[in-house]
Order: C-alpha cells, then structure tokens, then sequence
C-alpha cells in the first residue's frame, strides 16, 4: 500500500512530518510497513499520484487537484482520500469524486479541544464576557451578574464528536441537556434528544443555543431569524458549526436590540472578517477566528491515527467509520 501525505506548501503550523509518521505506524502494528510519501510541492504532488492508492492532504487541496474529471486520470490506483478537516462542505457537491474512491474526514480530531471551547464559550456567556468586553472598549464600567451553569438549559444541534463532547462536559456541570440531530436516538450525555424537524418545540427552553453541526443543504440557514425569536428572552448564542448555519445579520440585529445576551462565535462569512464588517462592533458579539477545535500539540497525531483505524477497518472488510456520504454530504 502507497499512503501520500501532501502537505500544503504553505502550512507552517501544522505539517505532517516524518517522525509523526513512524510514531503512528508503531501504535498500528496492524497496518504494517506501507510505502509512505511526503511533499508540499507540485512535483511531489505529480509523482506520487501515479502510484498512491491512499492520499491524506487537507481539503484546499483537495479542491484544486481534483476538478470534474481530474479522476481517475491523474491517480489511476487512488482508492482513499482522506481530508484533515471534519467538515467537507467546501468540496461539495461531490461531482468531482468517483464512485470507486472513499471520502474521509478527520471526524473525531476535534472533539476534546472543541468541548472545552464549547464549555468555555457556555462558561463566558453565563458570566457575560462578551458583555464586559463591549463595556470594555467603551470604557465603561457597567455591572451585571452571571449565574452558574447548573440546572441552566442548553440545546445543542448536532451531537457528533464535537458536539457529543460539548454535551459531555455541559452536562458535568449539571445543565440539562437537549440534543438535535437526523434522529432522535437517545444520547449518554443528553436528557432529551430530538430530531431536527421538532428543532422549533425546543427552541423556547434554550437559554444557550449551541450549534455544533455540520453544513448540509439542511442545516444550510436553520437558525434563521423566525428561529431566533423563539428562543427566550436574554438567550445566548454559540458556533462552532459554520456561518452559514445561521443568519448572521439576524444574530446581530437581536444583540443590538437586547433580544439575545450575548454569543460567541468561531466561524462567519466571509472567513477572514474584512474591515468594517459589522460582527467586529456588535455588542456582547465575540469573534474567535476559527481556531476553536484545533490543538498543534494533538492534531497530526490524532488524524493520523483516525486514517490508520480507517484502513485497518477497511482491510478487514468493516465500514470505514470516518466515510463521508456525498449524498449527506458529511
């Protein structure tokens, strides 16, 4: 088996190197002494495809190697891609992908880095952070009170690895608990789960709101303004999803007015915020670039072992687990 690592040749924080490399190889014994290659350039690129039947990059260069059509031309032994990110909503729609290739994600490297923000976020919100840090820039000394977390209500819509996580540690505090997803299977560290089409039943018992799902065609917009007037008065917000899972000019439009508390959010559109765009000056808003889910001290390690359990399972004959369905597309 021929596994290429492609770095991109810009990445500073978090190349895959070498020495990550062996180290993950000796925790699977079971995968063997696969031929491994590395490059970040387009030579590196070009010379491995003819040969690599497992290619691990991240999704940027996924999508410019591969347009319609470039497969299987370019990597005639391809069998796997396997992306660094969990979220893949960049490459779709999945036209560019043949049936024969498996598509993974890197489901499961966030989960314990983007619990604690999720907590963290939870945390600062119950204490009005984000309010002190308006009151801050005005240079205003203006008091109000926060309260604990426990027996507090929170909904979270999307309970993967991030998301289950973020329940796990909410929970922990004593906060009950709601889960939305595709179905309504009960989960360890929720009270109650639902499905997203009962989404608006729940919504009113939400005095945190914390969106941890992937971008689809269906969460596409699912937080929008009519959604955000059912949540209670003084609700507070959090995204670690993506920015196009809500309606930003709604969210900020109920900061301003006082109809939401406050929010904290790890994603926006465009991404990076230009100049002036109003996020950076809404009240009791706080912007995080991004950066929720991701440790440089962890990820490589993580995803490399995340591929590895992939194969393993693909070579005796089982579901790869991190498999993406271009028709859910996640």
């Amino acid at each position: 088996m021929h596994i290429h690592i492609q770095n991109p040749h810009d990445e500073k924080l978090f190349p895959v190197t070498p020495a990550q490399v062996e180290a993950a190889l000796s925790r699977h014994p079971g995968i063997g002494r696969p031929e491994i290659t590395l490059a970040d350039d387009d030579a590196g690129f070009a010379s491995a495809m003819q040969q690599a039947e497992v290619l691990l990059t991240w999704t940027r260069v996924v999508k410019a190697r591969f347009p319609v059509g470039a497969l299987p031309g370019i990597a005639p032994k391809l069998k796997v891609i396997a992306c660094t990110s969990a979220g893949l909503d960049g490459l779709s729609p999945f036209t560019w992908l043949p049936p024969e290739v498996v598509l993974l994600n890197n489901r499961g490297a966030h989960a314990a880095k983007g619990g604690e923000f999720a907590l963290m976020s939870l945390l600062m919100l119950a204490s009005h952070v984000p309010f002190f840090g308006t009151q801050q820039r005005a240079e205003s000394w203006t008091k109000r009170f926060g309260s604990v977390l426990a027996s507090r209500t929170v909904c979270i819509v999307g309970l993967g690895s991030i998301g289950g996580s973020a329940a796990q540690h909410a929970k922990a505090f004593g906060m009950k608990v709601i889960g939305v997803r595709h179905s309504a299977t009960p989960h360890p560290h929720c009270d109650e789960v639902v499905t997203t089409a009962a989404l608006d039943q729940v919504l009113p018992r939400a005095e945190f709101l914390l969106l941890a799902c992937p971008l689809t065609p269906e969460t596409r917009g699912l937080i929008d303004r009519r959604r955000i007037g059912l949540l209670p008065a003084g609700a507070k917000l959090v995204n670690i999803a993506r920015g196009a899972v809500w309606d930003q000019d709604a969210v900020c439009d109920a900061l301003e007015t006082g109809a939401l508390a406050g929010a904290v959010t790890d994603v926006a559109i465009p991404e990076p915020l230009p100049p002036g765009h109003r996020m950076w000056r809404t009240p009791g808003l706080l912007v995080i670039p991004h950066v929720s889910s991701d440790d440089p001290a962890t990820y490589n390690d993580d995803t490399l072992d995340i591929l590895f359990r992939n194969l393993l399972a693909m070579q005796a004959g089982q579901p790869a687990p991190n498999r993406v369905e271009p028709g859910r597309g996640y």
